[in-house]
């Protein structure tokens, strides 16, 4: 069997000639050919090629002779004798041309060709039949639409950009994979009158301020009961504290009328020339000294806010920054110590420091970072670089000494730089802050604020033990000591600084939607909400809606500390009735602890998640707590809103003494959070611990850190040719702030 032939049709073609196939005549094709045409058929015929007789078979002779073909020819076959083949040579040999030019000059060598394969295009190769060129026209059949690249490639690339608008993809450890968020986190709309409820603040400030300039106009303290006023230094004419805290909280607030007035009492009566002892250098410098450097950048960076006309070359064209240059130069005799740790007092007049009345003259360990930021942005407002010089020995020093985890003890000797006692209470917010101050190029302060984070986490951040809350401890007898359970209301700022240090002021949508946000910083943004959560519910645990100055909670023995692994609140974020969370908490009904001073550290971090988290359920809980103050702080008759002595008894006692943060702080948060999103952008200004902004500066050339860490062993121990004394421990007996009051 013939495996070339399997059916033997060529038998009867042996012997034919090729060039007699091609000259069949098939009927009625000679006749429909002009003559003419014959003829030059017959010329071009004449010019080809003849085939040797040798290779010309037998059969083809016959087959040619009895003008039958062995098989049908189908009538649509071209014919190479067919006079139309001229012109379809032409046409194909130009189509190829065609092609090449245009791949060699038009698509980059084939480059265009290669991509648009990708995503679907159809790279021609030679034509399936010669009679149809390259460019002849494809099949108008088409694939169904679901089959075709180009339609699933753009498909998949429309999904991709939804989610990266949503900023709901994030890169973790473990590569691409979607956010752990929740739709009603960023997009829900409730329906509320924000704006309304932000006047409402106003109206509130409004009231505030009219009966502090009816009953005590000038006075340092405003007491809304008995309509008086009180200097904090008996038989000085005061600094009027109140006036100047709450002067950036008229100009956010935009009440022109109620900042003339201050800034004419400011211009004619304002007097640091104090001669006493009791003046405290870190109130002094966060408030005061912080109220008049505020009150400067905003009028300056924010013209339209509270805009007051000033003629040029008058009193009042500087008056900010010559009360702030004043100011400034007599604080700095607080840090005239044999190490450069402030002094925890300071006289005005004299400009020279004093120790401490109390805890053997011992500083706050808080109070030296706590200041940094209104020196240096002193210094940077100035030029003078006095400022910032002091404030960095004063930081530096304090850290030379070496603290296990990060964490210093509660206080510090200003002439021996010696801790006093082993109580670690937290007081490290403002080493972030001071990065961010200045745009983050001074990573020494990340460092520590990276090192002390974590140390809290390791040894103060616990859980409750039947809802499992989220808390802040204390460490009263050092690190190796137990842990106290109480958390103080100002712990209540640590989510709001977390949220900060994770997103630099950015909202988190943004950090999102350009690849920034990680698994890690998930996290811990968790972390802050089950922190906020805890102090949310501090508030919703006391019968009148108000929280202590601190609360204690039920722990296990020996208790579960974060860095043994994270549990699940069973709580709520909306505690409903019915729960048994608020068994956790414990308050003691002491005006030590049950008091309510109008402190704004839970706003300020509510304010912080809901500006970087867009969830618009922290404004729920702000409106929940302001509703709560205007129920039972109120002085009545308009005369003001008051302290309370214990918020575990309904109606709770009032304390007559409307605190200076009641409108410096807390009403300024509440305003901010009800308000724009737009007022005060968190990625452009940095709020120091006592709500004052300040701009964020890059370092140039004029600043720079002039300092840097030692060297220390895995205990924290300084170590290398530089190494301090040892650090000398001393037991005292330590009078808390509480006490003070």
């Amino acid at each position: 069997m013939n495996s070339r032939d399997p059916f033997n049709l060529r038998s009867g073609l042996r012997g034919t000639s090729p060039s007699s196939l091609f000259h069949t005549r098939v009927p009625g094709t000679a006749a429909s050919i002009p003559s003419s045409v014959r003829e030059e058929k017959r010329e071009a015929s004449d010019s080809r090629v003849p085939v040797p007789e040798a290779l010309i078979p037998a059969a083809a002779s016959s087959a040619n002779a009895s003008g039958q073909m062995p098989h049908a020819v189908p009538r649509n076959v071209p014919t190479q004798s067919d006079p139309q083949r001229r012109y379809e040579e032409r046409m194909w040999a130009g189509s190829e041309k065609e092609r090449e030019r245009k791949v060699r000059n038009g698509y980059a060598n084939g480059v265009a060709e290669k991509i648009g394969s990708v995503f679907g295009g159809e790279k021609k190769g030679l034509p399936m039949y010669k009679d149809k060129p390259y460019h002849y026209s494809t099949s108008k059949r088409r694939r169904p639409l679901i089959e075709q690249k180009r339609f699933l490639a753009s498909l998949v690339l429309l999904l991709i950009g939804g989610f990266y608008w949503a900023g709901l993809l994030y890169t973790g450890a473990l590569g691409w994979g979607f956010s752990k968020i929740s739709w009603w986190e960023t997009a829900q709309s409730d329906g509320i009158d924000w704006d309304a409820r932000t006047e409402q603040v106003r109206d509130v400030f409004k009231i505030s301020w009219a009966a502090y300039e009816d009953h005590a106009w000038g006075f340092d303290e405003y007491r809304p009961l008995s309509k008086r006023g009180r200097q904090i230094i008996e038989g000085s004419n005061g600094m009027g504290w109140i006036i100047v805290h709450a002067l950036d909280t008229l100009i956010i607030m935009n009440m022109t009328a109620e900042l003339s007035h201050a800034r004419d009492w400011i211009s004619t009566t304002l007097n640091f020339d104090i001669d006493s002892d009791q003046v405290g250098t870190f109130e002094v410098t966060t408030q005061i000294l912080g109220g008049l450097l505020s009150a400067h950048y905003l009028s300056t960076a924010f013209p339209n806010m509270a805009p007051i006309s000033t003629i040029e070359g008058s009193p009042g064209e500087d008056l900010y920054r010559e009360k702030v240059a004043d100011l400034a130069d007599r604080v700095l005799g607080a840090f005239e110590s044999k190490t450069g740790i402030p002094y925890a007092n300071v006289n005005l007049k004299t400009m020279k420091g004093l120790a401490a009345q109390i805890n053997n003259g011992a500083t706050s360990s808080a109070s030296v970072g706590g200041v940094q930021l209104e020196l240096k942005y002193v210094a940077k407002m100035t030029g003078e670089k006095n400022y910032w010089e002091t404030a960095e020995k004063a930081i530096k020093k304090l850290d030379d000494i070496g603290a296990r985890d990060g964490l210093l003890p509660s206080l510090v000797d200003p002439d021996s730089a010696t801790f006093q006692g082993q109580g670690v209470r937290l007081g490290s917010e403002d080493l972030i802050k001071q990065y961010l101050q200045t745009s983050k190029q001074e990573e020494v302060y990340h460092d520590m604020w990276k090192e002390a984070f974590a140390g809290m986490c390791k040894n103060l951040i616990a859980y409750s033990k039947t809802a499992n809350l989220t808390f802040v401890g204390e460490r009263p007898n050092g690190l190796d000591g137990p842990l106290d359970s109480k958390m103080m209301h100002s712990s209540c700022s640590v989510p709001g600084t977390l949220a900060l240090a994770l997103t630099g002021g950015k909202p988190i949508s943004e950090l999102k939607k350009s690849f920034q946000w990680h698994e890690e910083q998930e996290e811990q943004l968790n972390l802050a909400k089950n922190l906020l959560q805890t102090c949310y519910g501090m508030y919703k645990a006391t019968p009148t809606g108000l929280a202590p100055e601190s609360a204690r909670f039920h722990i296990p023995d020996p208790p579960h500390m974060l860095s043994e692994g994270i549990i699940r609140s069973a709580a709520e974020p909306s505690f409903p009735s019915g729960t048994d969370w608020h068994r956790d908490y414990i308050i003691k009904s002491d005006v030590r602890e049950s008091a309510n001073y109008q402190s704004p550290s839970t706003i300020a971090s509510i304010f912080y998640l809901y500006r970087l988290t867009g969830d618009v359920t922290y404004r729920h809980w702000g409106w929940d707590i302001f509703e709560s103050f205007l129920q039972h702080t109120d002085a009545g008759a308009r005369n003001g809103y008051t302290s309370l002595d214990d918020v575990t008894l309904t109606p709770p006692p009032q304390r007559d003494n409307m605190s200076a943060a009641w409108m410096a702080e807390t009403l300024k948060w509440f305003y901010l959070l009800f308000g724009p999103e737009d007022v005060i952008p968190l990625d452009q200004v940095v709020f120091s611990g006592a709500a004052h902004p300040f701009p964020k500066f890059e370092l140039g050339k004029t600043w720079e850190t002039g300092w840097k860490r030692r060297d220390r062993d895995e205990k924290a121990k300084v170590t290398g040719e530089d190494e301090v004394e040892k650090v000398k421990v001393e037991t005292v007996t330590v009078r808390s702030f509480e006490e003070k009051q």
